[in-house]
């Protein structure tokens, strides 16, 4: 598959999606897909830190935040495709199942993968969104001057 600028940005969106999401929901979802292509592990699944980078006010100079703990893993199809999969925290096994879907989500099979895998993942992110949003307006208070008529 030639990476042009719409793929490479939609692979960066299911990567991204993948890293994040919980390992239990994707776990379910790649169980309930059902269909593991015959594959090659390239990079076992393998435990790391990466540095997290903050900006104050998101404009001001970069600072080194802390260290985040992640694993990563690389599998190739059987007809040659590479998928890589990193993600938050120490499941190995969510490694890998990210790095099986975005090596099919890089084949034929990309439609089939989207509606079984990321379009649930989609999902279920945008309900924990709205759920969290919907928690923090129920704590809003809504501060106001009132003026007095002192002459």
């Amino acid at each position: 598959m030639q990476m042009t600028e719409e793929t490479e940005t939609a692979r960066k969106a299911w990567l991204g999606l993948l890293a994040k999401a919980p390992a239990a929901d994707l776990a379910a979802l790649w169980h309930g897909f059902g269909q593991v292509p015959a594959h090659k592990v390239l990079r076992a699944p393998e435990i790391g830190a990466v540095m997290v980078r903050g900006r104050a006010g998101a404009v001001g100079a970069a600072f080194n935040l802390g260290e985040m703990t992640v694993t990563r893993a690389s599998i190739q199809l059987a007809g040659g495709v590479v998928g890589h999969g990193y993600v938050q925290g120490r499941c190995k096994d969510h490694a890998l199942q990210a790095a099986l879907v975005d090596a099919l989500m890089q084949t034929d099979a990309a439609a089939l993968v989207d509606r079984a895998v990321l379009t649930p993942l989609r999902d279920t992110v945008t309900r924990r969104k709205a759920t969290r949003a919907a928690k923090a307006a129920a704590t809003k208070v809504d501060f106001f001057t009132m003026v007095r008529g002192e002459d």
